[in-house]
C-alpha cells in the first residue's frame, strides 16, 4: 500500500494580510477610544467621556503644606554680623506685620447626648490664633483638632491633635495652608454639655456647622 502524503495547508497571503489589518485596526480602537482619554485626556471620539474614561486623566489636585513656625532651630549658629546688626533670622515669616489689631470671637455649643458638631476657624496660609475652649462642669468630650481645604476633597485633611476624653484646651496655630482649621466634638455622655470656645487672632471668619 502507498503512503500518500498530504499537503500541508497553506495560509494565503490575502489572509495573512486581513488578519494583520484587523488586529492592528484593533489596536488603534483601543488606543483611540481607552488608552488616549484614560491616560492623556484625549478624545477625538467622544467615547472616552461618555464611559468616564477622561475623568481619569484629570490632573491630581496638590496643596503644599509650609511649615511657617519652624526654621529658627539653627538660629544660633548662622554668623554673629558686626556690632550694632541685627542676627538674620532664617525663617523671617515667625514676624509678621498686621494693620489691625487681632480680632476675639466666644462661641457656645450646647451638644445633645451623643451627638457631634464642628466649628471651624477659615484662615488664610501663615496666619496666625491663640485659642482656648472648655466642656462646662466635670463633663468631658471627644474632640479631633484638624484642618483642610475645602476647596481641595473631603480625603485632605490633617490632624493636629486628638483625645479620646477631654474637658477643655488651649494652643496656637499658624495656618500651614489657605483653609479650615477646627474642632470636632462628640458628646459621649448621657446628658447635654456646652463646650465654650474663644478664638483670638488673624482670621476670616468662625464657621458654626451645628448639630448632627
Amino acid at each position: 500500500m502507498t503512503n500518500a502524503t498530504m499537503p500541508t495547508p497553506q495560509v494565503s497571503s490575502r489572509k495573512l494580510l486581513l488578519s494583520i489589518a484587523a488586529a492592528v485596526i484593533a489596536a488603534l480602537l483601543i488606543l483611540l477610544i481607552i488608552v488616549l482619554p484614560a491616560e492623556y485626556g484625549i478624545d477625538h471620539t467622544g467615547i472616552g467621556k461618555a464611559l468616564g474614561l477622561t475623568s481619569m486623566a484629570a490632573p491630581k489636585k496638590t496643596i503644599t503644606v509650609t511649615d511657617n513656625v519652624g526654621g529658627n532651630e539653627k538660629l544660633r549658629e548662622v554668623p554673629i554680623p558686626d556690632a550694632g546688626q541685627p542676627v538674620p533670622l532664617p525663617n523671617p515669616a515667625v514676624f509678621q506685620d498686621e494693620a489691625l489689631p487681632p480680632v476675639t470671637r466666644t462661641l457656645q455649643v450646647v451638644l445633645p447626648p451623643e451627638k457631634e458638631t464642628e466649628v471651624k476657624v477659615k484662615m488664610q496660609s501663615g496666619k496666625a490664633i491663640a485659642f482656648s475652649w472648655k466642656v462646662d462642669g466635670d463633663n468631658k468630650v471627644y474632640v479631633d483638632y484638624h484642618g483642610h481645604d475645602p476647596a481641595l476633597s473631603n480625603d485632605f485633611w490633617v490632624r493636629y491633635k486628638e483625645e479620646q476624653e477631654s474637658a477643655g484646651g488651649n494652643g496656637t496655630l499658624t495656618a500651614p495652608f489657605a483653609g479650615e482649621h477646627g474642632w470636632f466634638w462628640l458628646n459621649f455622655n448621657d446628658h447635654p454639655v456646652t463646650v465654650t470656645l474663644t478664638v483670638t487672632g488673624y482670621f476670616d471668619d468662625l464657621i458654626d456647622y451645628g448639630i448632627h
